[in-house]
């Protein structure tokens, strides 16, 4: 079962909102026919992960030092309990590893009392604290690994991205399901509610009964609906085109090829005092009853399904999942193992989803989604979640990767909501990403915080018909809910008017904002503004950011502020008496 897929919150999806539309139909390379498994390909080397420091990956310390520190507050009650027994964090960019830190217990609770709402702690001598190399259940995280099986297929030419289920598997086509494609599977759009419960079916064959039966709740392809049916329905397809178990076909195209040696469904008994406990799985929060489920998936269907399930059932370890991370980013290469084509990498991290906006999604990957990737989102950032508190995020525009796994079902899934840690660790992550001022040594930012309003206003001005404002500007904020507004007062700040303004990219292109507002994507690049004034005696203007409640982007960052007119030079923030005159509130001077 994926993330809050039954909370009370809204959908997990609808906070996010894309501004940069790729519009129009998608067109798919045709790859070149071949066997359905093949071995992976060796080249000339791409990245391979490395310890290092903060420095050395071009990432500011003193916020991955506030991620770790953040991180930790989620120990204590947030607000009620923890958000997690404990966690490892990872996050790097390029091939260096600047953070890999474990916080917490790995192993805290025996049990979990109802009547108490409280942990049955083990004594203290049998608790097991985290370790950098702790292995986690993914829960739908195993989702990320099914797709690239699946992309495999694509370039060798055994699936056909826009080829019916029911080509694969003829049963499949029961209850109106004949037309579905591999394509909706992959992106959520097959029209599947989002799970069944497989493990009240007695035998596998009678668990395949539902699947063939289950009839779509939307006509296939006309709207978005998060689905484990959907992966568990490839994972049929891809034991079916290639003879062999998925769990092979993971440790034979992916696992092994890369050398994640701490990545395998089912993993043995030697592993256990290694592998972070989840939860205290009984009736009535449980469909299984099986006490604490501890070195085998938690997951319920994939645990009926023998352990092996498209949607859930892979452990891992943070290091393992910067791998894979790092494999993506440069293009499906490691070192000098490929296990995927850069095209094939392309659409994985392609929108498909352009009729669903919100829901974002490649191939198998979550696209721009603020709600766990928090400043990291862009329309190319790339991740998932995963219920028991697990999250991968890559941030292709900026070549930074981000791990955080938390046993956060540890002892009872009741005891968190939402994706505050997930949020925090990437809001930090993103700060730690440089932003250069356009010109000088600093330049206004207006921070990540969220609810807030910030206000950047230059004194009152003597403007005439031909005044003009320019700046740089550089923007990245939540989409539609976050904004940045250039106004103007006449009346010493009574009532504010908006002034239009253009931009412009380095490469020339211009862009007209007549409301006098910028909102979502720019690219991550500085723009030259330019913005005609009216003419006043004493005009006050100033830039106003804001954002709501839930989640923000990077920010936006102002430099080089100027007002020139006919009559000459009426502001200019490079002298440093009009510099003093700037009125910031919520904005900061930043050499980054």
């Amino acid at each position: 079962m994926e993330e809050d897929a039954a909370g009370s919150e809204l959908t997990r999806r609808q906070f996010g909102r894309r501004t940069l539309a790729l519009g129009g139909a998608l067109a798919f390379a045709s790859f070149p026919a071949g066997p359905a498994a093949a071995t992976p390909r060796t080249t000339g080397g791409h990245p391979a992960l490395h310890p290092g420091s903060p420095e050395r990956a071009g990432l500011l310390p003193q916020h991955l030092h506030q991620l770790a520190t953040d991180a930790a507050a989620f120990l204590d009650p947030s607000p009620k309990h923890p958000w997690y027994a404990g966690a490892v964090l990872l996050a790097g960019r390029g091939g260096t590893v600047a953070l890999h830190q474990p916080i917490g217990m790995a192993v805290r609770y025996a049990a979990y009392d109802e009547e108490t709402d409280t942990g049955v702690e083990f004594p203290a001598a049998e608790q097991i604290p985290m370790a950098e190399d702790t292995v986690f259940d993914l829960a739908s995280v195993s989702k990320l690994f099914t797709s690239i099986l699946a992309v495999q297929q694509l370039e060798r030419g055994a699936l056909a991205l826009e080829g019916k289920v029911a080509a694969y598997l003829p049963e499949f086509a029961r209850a109106g399901k004949q037309d579905m494609t591999i394509r909706q599977l992959l992106t959520h759009t097959s029209g599947f509610r989002s799970w069944i419960p497989l493990y009240n079916a007695p035998t596998y064959e009678k668990k395949l009964e539902l699947i063939w039966n289950e009839a779509p709740l939307n006509p296939p392809g006309t709207r978005y609906l998060y689905s484990d049916l959907n992966l568990i329905s490839l994972q049929l397809v891809l034991e079916k085109i290639t003879s062999t178990p998925l769990d092979i076909l993971l440790h034979n195209e992916i696992t092994a090829p890369l050398g994640m040696r701490r990545t395998r469904y089912n993993p043995p008994a030697s592993w256990r005092p290694g592998i972070a406990a989840t939860e205290d799985a009984r009736a009535p929060w449980s469909g299984l009853d099986r006490g604490l489920v501890w070195g085998e998936v938690h997951d319920e269907n994939a645990f009926s399904l023998g352990g092996v399930a498209g949607h859930a059932g892979v452990f891992s370890s943070a290091w393992d999942l910067a791998v894979l991370g790092r494999t993506l980013l440069s293009g499906g290469a490691y070192g000098r193992t490929r296990i995927l084509s850069p095209a094939s990498v392309e659409l994985m991290f392609t929108d498909f989803n352009t009729a669903f906006p919100g829901d974002e999604h490649g191939l198998g990957f979550e696209l721009y989604q603020h709600w766990y990737m928090g400043a990291m989102a862009t329309p190319r950032t790339a991740g998932h979640t995963g219920f028991t508190g697990t999250s991968l995020v890559l941030d292709p525009t900026t070549d930074s990767f981000l791990v955080v796994l938390g046993n956060s079902v540890h002892p009872v899934r009741s005891w968190r909501s939402g994706s505050a840690p997930r949020v925090a660790a990437a809001n930090n992550l993103a700060r730690a990403v440089p932003v250069r001022p356009r010109q000088g040594r600093t330049a206004w930012f207006a921070g990540l915080a969220s609810a807030t309003t910030a206000t950047l206003t230059l004194p009152a001005l003597a403007t005439t018909a031909g005044s003009r404002l320019r700046c740089a500007l550089w923007w990245d904020t939540e989409p539609q809910s976050d904004a940045l507004f250039l106004e103007s007062s006449a009346d010493g700040g009574t009532t504010w008017q908006a002034v239009p303004f253009t931009t412009a990219a380095a490469d020339g292109t211009e862009q007209e904002h007549p409301a006098g507002s910028v909102t979502g994507w720019s690219g991550r690049v500085w723009h030259r503004v330019s913005a005609d004034l009216p003419a006043a005696p004493a005009l006050v203007l100033r830039w106003r950011y804001t954002t709501d409640r839930l989640y923000a982007g990077r920010g936006a960052y102002v430099d080089g502020l100027t007002v020139r007119g006919d009559a000459g030079t009426a502001f200019d923030e490079t002298r440093p008496a009009d510099a003093a005159r700037i009125g910031a509130v919520g904005w900061t001077a930043s050499a980054n």
